[in-house]
């Protein structure tokens, strides 16, 4: 007996819905010099992914949506929050790269896979950078605090993301790499029966 499908309107895809619309918010609120409501706007949207996921687990509402725009607003979001920093002059340019370029593969990675219906999960190793990384960029926000320190914390915690990333990123590939040549499991099963 097939289960039917939960409808994409839902709770967590609006939540995820509500994240992407949060962007410009961000990113106008940090073009007008105002840092905490901008601090504010990126807290709330990290919340939202927290609660679009738990939410979409707990009640069983995950949706094709959902799989594909949940961590598409949250790598943006993350990605606009570096942007703005770069810009600032707060964050260090080369991290940002490294940051954007890990997120540009992964994002690819994880289309191509989901074209061949493979689901790829969060490792511990790629929630901890994300962690670690968003960690970062809200200690961004207190960079004046830091001024004159020889290890500012929010450069020593951002450093520390890149290097988790770029670990997990070589972690993702090594385990889910070879899934990209795989054969679809009915072509698998033809040549079982011939």
């Amino acid at each position: 007996m097939q289960t039917e499908k939960p409808s994409a309107l839902n709770l967590p895809n609006a939540l995820t819905t509500l994240r992407l619309l949060l962007i410009p918010v961000f990113i106008t609120l940090m073009c007008r010099d105002q840092m905490m409501p901008a601090l504010g706007v990126f807290v709330f949207a990290s919340i939202t992914d927290v609660a679009d996921g738990w939410i979409a687990r707990k009640y069983n509402l995950i949706t094709d949506f959902g799989k594909l725009f949940d961590p598409l607003a949250d790598k943006l979001m993350v990605l606009s929050v570096m942007t703005m920093m770069v810009v600032k002059g707060i964050a260090p340019l080369a991290a940002v790269i490294i940051l954007v370029l890990k997120e540009l593969l992964m994002l690819v990675g994880g289309f191509l896979l989901m074209k061949k219906h493979v689901v790829v999960y969060s490792l511990p190793i790629g929630k901890t950078a994300q962690f670690i990384t968003v960690l970062a960029l809200m200690l961004c926000f207190f960079h004046e605090t830091f001024a004159g320190w020889s290890w500012p914390p929010h450069l020593v915690v951002l450093w520390l993301g890149v290097a988790l990333a770029l670990v997990s990123m070589v972690y993702y590939c090594l385990r889910n790499g070879p899934k990209l040549f795989d054969e679809p499991q009915a072509q698998q099963d033809e040549k079982t029966e011939e």
